[in-house]
C-alpha cells in the first residue's frame, strides 16, 4: 500500500504521487471483479481511509489532514485516472462542505473525529426525490418540529452508499412551500445517524448499468434530534448549497481523471497497435482525436482548478462549480468515446476495461445534475436570460 502524504505541507505532486501508489494495489482485476459482483469495494476504501485521504477536509483539530477541495481534487483525479472508481467514497468529501461551514461546534465535536479515524461512515446525502428530481424546491420529505426532536416522513430516491454509512446529510422541508416567500425557504438540513434509525428508515436497491451503489430510501416518523440541525431551520437549502457546490467541483476532477484514463490507454494501445503492417497511432484519423480530447480534458481541469481556488477561498456562487462540471464530463464523454473506437472491438471487452469506464463515464452528463440544468443555471444568474422553465 502506498504511504500517505504528510499533513504538513503536503504539494499536489506529493499528494499525486502517493495517491497514486496507494491506487496500484487496486488494479483492472480488482475494480473488475467489484463490477461483475456488483459488491461494494471496502478494501480500497478502508485503504484510503486508512491512509487518511477520507478526511482530507476534516481540520487537523478533528484528526483530519486539513486541506483543502483542491487537494481533495488531487485525491479522486488520480483514483479514477488510475481505473478506480471514486463514486464510492467520494461523498464523505463533499458532505463536509455543509457540515463544516455550517454545523455547530458541537456537532464538530461530536462526529468529525471519529469520521477522520474511520470509526464513523459519512457516504450519504439525502436530497434528491421521485417527484422532484433536480427542482430541490419541490421536494416533499417533511420533518415536523416536536418538542425537542423532528419526525421526518417521506422518500428520497437514487441515495447511494446508505447502506455503507453510519450518518446522512437530509434535506427535507420544514414549512410547506405554500407557506414561504421564496420557495427555497422552509428547508432544512439535518445530521441522521443512521445506527439509531431502526424500522423507521427502509432502503431498497435500485440496480442501474454501473456498480453504483444506491438506493430509494423511505422515512416512517424518523425521529431526530432538534440538536442534530445544521444551521437555522427553514435556511437548509443554503447549506445544502455548500455541499453541492463542492460536489460539482469534485465530480469534475472525477471526469477529469476518467478522461485521462481514457486518453492515457488509448495512446498507449494507438502507439502499440498494428494493422497492414503499420500502427494505427500513425494515422491522423487515430492520432487526431485523441489529441482532440486531451485537449478537452486539460481546458476542464483549468476551469475545475480555478473553481477549487475560488471554493477554497470562501466563494458560494455556483458558477464555477457548475462550469466545471459540465465541461469536464463532456470531456470525459467525448474522451470515452475516442477511447472505444481506438481500441475497435476490444473496447467492449471487459479485459481491457473501457467498456467499465466507459459506463461510469457517461453517469455524470446527467448526475448529479443534469448538463441542461447547468446551461440554464448559467444563462439565468450568470448571464441575466429570463427564466426558460
Amino acid at each position: 500500500m502506498g504511504e500517505p502524504a504528510s499533513k504538513v505541507n503536503v504539494s499536489r505532486e506529493q499528494l499525486a504521487t502517493a495517491v497514486r501508489a496507494l491506487c496500484a494495489d487496486f488494479g483492472h482485476d480488482y475494480w473488475q471483479r467489484a463490477d461483475e459482483a456488483r459488491a461494494y469495494p471496502h478494501e480500497f476504501v478502508d485503504a484510503l481511509t486508512e491512509a487518511g485521504y477520507l478526511a482530507c477536509l476534516i481540520p487537523e483539530e478533528y484528526g483530519g489532514m486539513g486541506l483543502g477541495v483542491r487537494e481533495a481534487c488531487v485525491i479522486l483525479e488520480e483514483i479514477n485516472r488510475s481505473g478506480g472508481n471514486a463514486a464510492a467514497c467520494h461523498a464523505q468529501m463533499y458532505t463536509m462542505g455543509t457540515l463544516l461551514r455550517h454545523g455547530s461546534a458541537e456537532q464538530k465535536r461530536r462526529y468529525l473525529p471519529g469520521i477522520a479515524s474511520g470509526d464513523l461512515c459519512l457516504q450519504a446525502f439525502a436530497v434528491t426525490e421521485p417527484d422532484a428530481g433536480s427542482d430541490t424546491t419541490r421536494i416533499r420529505t417533511f420533518a415536523e418540529r416536536r418538542g425537542d426532536r423532528y419526525v421526518v416522513n417521506g422518500q428520497k430516491v437514487f441515495i447511494s452508499r446508505v447502506r455503507q454509512s453510519d450518518l446522512m446529510i437530509l434535506l427535507a422541508r420544514t414549512t410547506p412551500i405554500d407557506e414561504v416567500e421564496k420557495r427555497t425557504g422552509g428547508l432544512s438540513a439535518f445530521i441522521v445517524d443512521l445506527r439509531d434509525a431502526g424500522e423507521a428508515l427502509r432502503t431498497a436497491p435500485i440496480d442501474t448499468m454501473i456498480n453504483h451503489e444506491s438506493c430509494e430510501v423511505f422515512f416512517d416518523g424518523l425521529e431526530v434530534p432538534a440538536g442534530n440541525r445544521i444551521g437555522e431551520e427553514g435556511r437548509g437549502f443554503r447549506y445544502i448549497m455548500s455541499g453541492m457546490n463542492a460536489e460539482r467541483i469534485l465530480l469534475a476532477s472525477e471526469s477529469i481523471g476518467d478522461g485521462m484514463y481514457f486518453i492515457d490507454r488509448a495512446s498507449d494501445y494507438a502507439s502499440a497497435r498494428k494493422v497492414f503492417g503499420r500502427r494505427i497511432g500513425e494515422n491522423q484519423g487515430v492520432q487526431f482525436p485523441i489529441a482532440d480530447a486531451y485537449m478537452d480534458v486539460r481546458a476542464a481541469a483549468a476551469v475545475r482548478d480555478e473553481a477549487a481556488r475560488e471554493y477554497d477561498g470562501g466563494e458560494v456562487r455556483g458558477e464555477g462549480p457548475n462550469i466545471a462540471k459540465y465541461l469536464a464530463s463532456r470531456a470525459a464523454w467525448k474522451a470515452a468515446n475516442v477511447a472505444m473506437d481506438t481500441f475497435g472491438g476490444w473496447g467492449m471487452a471487459t479485459e481491457y476495461g473501457i467498456e467499465r469506464k466507459f459506463r461510469e463515464a457517461r453517469l455524470y452528463m446527467v448526475a448529479p445534475v443534469a448538463n441542461n440544468l447547468v446551461l440554464s443555471h448559467v444563462a439565468m444568474h450568470v448571464l441575466g436570460m429570463p427564466r426558460s422553465f
